[in-house]
């Protein structure tokens, strides 16, 4: 016993000296090597990151992650990398990194082989360009030697942990969004090798996933076990062992995905399959889920998806996407309704190659249902293309909406009625070819009835018949009768009659009478932005064929009748705002409408229209159908601003391209943008236009809008107190660049002013603020907006004449300096009356032509270049009295603010112009000096110049032998 305790007492006493031993190291490393590990990461992360890192403190500890010894960077910020130095990539509470401790201690080596992300936020983001901001690791050159004796800080990954992380990814270029929320990963394997294997912990609170900004997860929960083999020499990922939830719904994946220099690779399919029709629905948006909640599910279903190919946006490469999903005997009920949905079967096939819409292909192999006897429908549509669509269809079905809506259990909505269909269609179609399938079909609705809980007074009693026939598959035998559709709201019957023939030269009639509270309308369905009583009263009757308006026979149309709209809000996919119609009154008169009254408002600005629209039935019938017409405009003001494409304002419609625009430029106001499919001419008068703080007044001009394009003509207005005649040319390119041409005259208007009113005065006549007095202005010019709606100067072309009928020029520092070198104070005041200034502008340079002035008895002739950046290289001739036959040659060069002056000399010092991409807007090369050279380096460059021409001579004489 004695013995036995003695040895227990060694025991404890030596595991008490080793545990203190490894505290007491716990404790002393950190305090040993801390300048040794933080040094040497600062090290790696200024080599290895191209990306601003910053944080607040870091921590050496084995506590953390015990017990792994940790490097510790609290309140991390990232960076990310060209163009994108300016955006956050990556937020974290905390970053720790582990350290291996064999290397640290023997070698004094820091040896990273474990990641700990802690709360952190990464943005993850790729433009249209296809540039992206997460490129912050600096690689080493592959053809680099390794060099194993190096010390330092180096990489061995063995394990990856995020906790409560929020991850967003958005791709502009292929138009994908990803946002994960409450993301907790845990990734363990030789992440250090060339080729290893990565097991993958994944769970995330919610999860969201668009493509073209449709959602096809919305805040879904996500679990994944995965086993992944990677190749980091390739950068391809293997998917070998991959098992995902979705909500309740199990998914399996296979395949790879391979990281390439423009792009990526994937060949990935998923397959859900044996699951029920309840899981799939889990994985529906969550406005879907609470129906499910009360509502009796059964049936199977499978789901199968798989995207192959290439990614790559400067090769214009994209995956295809192929998608399955079968649903086989489903039964669903509420328990209110009289009879449940039997026999719920659909299998349906989504095949999209490269990702292009044009060549969807849709196979809706079979969709049917019952809701008891002579309550069933049926239905197949196989369609492929877009533009082209071959289409192969064949509905039927007979439907009590009442039932339909019991059986679902519909809560926030009450249809009634009976619904019929039966159509059949197969063949091709195609608006350019004016090609329809050949079809026979009919649907009727009887006495239908909506009514939501947004609104509690109904729809009702709405009929519907619609007959559609065509026997030749050509739009020519396309016959369409809506004969009658009708229906009730609070009190105001609506009715419309139709028949259509022959749509490839259209034979139509139509009628349609009532009075629509559209307001209203839109709040039964709940729909938003639109809070006002927008009222539409319609007594129209129009009857014609299409080509009697494009033939000009127009007493063959009968087309009549009034269409009034009060308070209306309508918006465009291009414009900020919304206009607000408060009133408009429409007469049809054969082939005109008439605008006999018409008051909107957009913004801050007014309009009031008297004209005409002409084709007003082709634009409605033609996909690029162009509405003709010709008004008087009158507005108190319009603020010019306010339709630039990237303002802010109340459309929560606008297209993708600038939204993204708008994403990508936040300080940006962008261009305005011109409907593409408007032939308009306007005789306008504005009492006041504002631009940019430039005030125009008095505006009266006639414009027009053709094809994307702006025209003003004879156009004048009142600006700086003078008036201006001007014709212009508006076009704009994108929502973040327009040009423009434009034609000046201007008579008698004060130089100071113009230089402190406007900003293009300042910049492409610099010297004007030493000028007084009034000058008149001829000047043409071409160039490109920016997505500010500014001038691009290096873009401007042009030129004309200035010309100085009462000006007062005192101090201008070029002249002063010439007159000081040759000793004649009078150029600090020359008298420049009635003199006329030619220039020349192009590539940022001025050119400016000869012209004379009085100095006194002095006359002096300017000629030469100078930049909008101030650089000059001027040809000074002062002419001497009498006459100013004899004169003193002197050369202005250096800069307006530092003239340098060489008296007695021709030769200046030219200026190299500057370069400018008329594709990209962007400015490639600026105006500089140009290097001075010897007489030697002059001679080589000419007879270089010369040898160039006589090669190139030889080179046109050898190909026309050939010929």
């Amino acid at each position: 016993m004695e013995k036995f305790k003695k040895i227990i007492l060694k025991i404890l006493k030596w595991t008490g000296i080793s545990l203190a031993s490894i505290l007491f190291l716990m404790f002393i490393i950190p305090i040993l090597f801390p300048g040794t590990i933080s040094e040497q990461v600062k090290i790696f992360a200024n080599k290895h990151l191209a990306g601003k890192l910053d944080y607040k403190k870091t921590h050496l500890t084995f506590f953390r992650h015990f017990p792994s010894l940790t490097l510790s960077v609290d309140d991390l910020i990232l960076y990310g990398s060209k163009p994108f130095q300016q955006d956050t990539l990556l937020t974290a509470k905390e970053v720790a990194v582990g350290i291996n401790l064999k290397n640290l201690i023997f070698n004094r080596e820091v040896k990273i082989d474990e990641i700990y992300v802690t709360d952190a936020y990464a943005n993850v983001f790729v433009n249209t360009k296809g540039e992206a901001n997460y490129n912050v690791y600096i690689s080493e050159p592959s053809e680099t030697p390794k060099d194993n004796t190096e010390t330092g800080t180096s990489i061995k990954l063995d394990l990856i942990k995020f906790k409560n992380s929020h991850i967003k990814y958005v791709d502009h270029a292929a138009k994908i969004l990803v946002d994960a929320k409450g993301l907790n990963y845990t990734g363990k394997g030789g992440l250090s090798e060339d080729i290893f294997d990565l097991q993958t912990n994944l769970d995330i609170d919610k999860v969201d996933f668009s493509l073209n900004r449709i959602y096809y997860a919305k805040q879904k929960k996500l679990h994944a076990d995965l086993i992944t083999r990677i190749n980091t020499n390739a950068l391809t990922f293997v998917l070998r062992k991959n098992e995902l939830k979705v909500n309740d719904l199990p998914l399996k994946f296979t395949g790879f995905a391979s990281i390439l220099k423009d792009g990526y690779n994937l060949d990935i399919k998923a397959a859900s399959e044996k699951t029920t029709i309840r899981e799939m629905i889990s994985a529906l948006p969550p406005q879907y889920l609470d129906w499910a909640k009360d509502t009796k599910i059964e049936g199977n279903s499978d789901l199968y998806f798989n995207v192959k190919g290439r990614f790559s946006e400067p090769k214009n490469l994209k995956p295809r996407v192929k998608v399955r999903l079968l649903v086989k005997n489903g039964f669903i009920s509420n328990g209110k309704a009289p009879v449940p949905m039997n026999n719920l079967n659909m299998d349906l096939n989504v095949d999209l190659p490269s990702l292009d819409t044009n060549q969807l292909a849709i196979n809706l192999k079979k969709l049917s249902f019952d809701l008891g006897p002579n309550n069933n429908f049926l239905a197949y549509v196989s369609t492929k293309g877009l533009n082209e669509m071959n289409v192969n269809a064949n509905i039927k079905g007979a439907v009590n909406l009442q039932t339909l809506q019991q059986t679902l259990g519909l809560k926030n909505i009450e249809i009634r009625g009976l619904m019929d269909t039966n159509i059949k269609a197969n063949g091709i179609f195609s608006m350019d070819k004016k090609l329809f399938p050949k079809t026979n079909g009919y649907i009727n609705l009887k006495d239908g009835f909506v009514k939501t809980k947004y609104y509690p007074n109904p729809i009702q009693n709405i009929n519907l018949v619609a007959n559609v026939i065509n026997t030749d598959g050509t739009f020519k035998s396309l016959g369409v009768n809506l004969n009658p559709f009708r229906f009730d709201f609070e009190g105001n019957p609506v009715s419309v009659n139709a028949d259509l023939q022959n749509t490839e030269d259209l034979l139509y009639k139509i009628k349609t009478k009532g009075v629509l509270n559209v307001g209203r309308i839109y709040k039964v369905f709940a729909k938003k932005g639109l809070d006002i009583s927008g009222l539409i009263i319609a007594n129209v009757s129009l009857n014609g064929r299409q080509s009697y308006a494009t033939t000009g026979q127009y007493s063959k149309l009968d087309n009549k009748g009034t269409l009034i709209l009060k308070n209306i809000k309508a918006t465009t996919e291009y414009l900020p705002k919304s206009f607000y119609i408060k009133e408009g009154n429409f007469q049809f008169e054969n082939e005109k409408m008439w605008f006999r009254k018409f008051n909107a408002n957009y913004g801050k600005s007014d309009f009031a229209l008297n004209g005409y629209l002409l084709n007003t039935i082709n634009y409605f019938i033609e996909r690029k159908g162009t509405l003709h017409g010709k008004f008087v405009m009158n507005s108190n003001y319009i603020l010019v601003d306010e339709f630039m494409a990237l303002k802010s304002g109340d459309n929560t419609n606008k297209s993708i391209e600038l939204e993204y625009a708008k994403e990508e430029n936040p300080k940006s106001s962008g261009v305005v943008i011109i409907p593409k499919n408007l032939d308009v001419s306007l005789d306008a008068n504005a009492k006041r236009v504002d631009f940019k703080g430039l005030d125009l007044n008095h505006l009266k001009g006639n414009a027009s809008v053709t094809n994307g394009q702006v025209y003003l003509k004879n156009t004048s207005f009142d600006i700086i107190g003078s008036r201006m005649n001007m014709d212009a040319r508006y076009k704009d390119l994108s929502p973040l660049a327009a040009n423009y041409d434009i034609a000046l005259k201007v008579q008698d208007f004060n130089v100071q002013r113009a230089y402190k009113e406007i900003d293009m005065v300042r910049q492409m006549a610099t010297a004007a603020k030493d000028v007084k007095g009034i000058v008149s202005l001829d000047y043409k010019l071409k160039g490109d907006l920016d997505k500010n709606m500014s001038p691009i100067y290096p873009s401007l072309e042009g030129g004309g004449i200035v010309n100085l009928r009462d000006v007062e020029v005192k101090n201008l520092k070029m002249l002063s300096a010439v007159g000081d070198n040759i000793g004649a104070k009078a150029f600090d005041n020359p008298d420049m009356k009635g003199v006329n200034i030619e220039t020349h502008i192009k590539n940022n340079l001025i050119h400016i032509d000869k012209f004379t002035f009085k100095v006194s008895a002095l006359r002096p002739t300017i000629s030469g270049t100078t930049s909008f950046n101030g650089l000059l290289d001027l040809q000074v001739r002062v002419g001497l009295p009498p006459g100013g036959w004899i004169g003193i040659p002197v050369v202005v060069t250096g800069t307006q603010d530092n003239p340098k002056i060489k008296v007695f000399s021709k030769k200046g010092q030219g200026i190299v112009d500057a370069l400018y991409n008329k594709k990209s807007h962007k400015l490639i090369r600026e105006e500089r000096r140009a290097a001075k050279k010897t007489r030697k380096e002059q001679r080589q460059d000419k007879e270089a110049q010369e040898q160039k021409a006589k090669n190139a001579e030889q080179q046109i004489n050898k190909d026309l032998k050939k010929k």
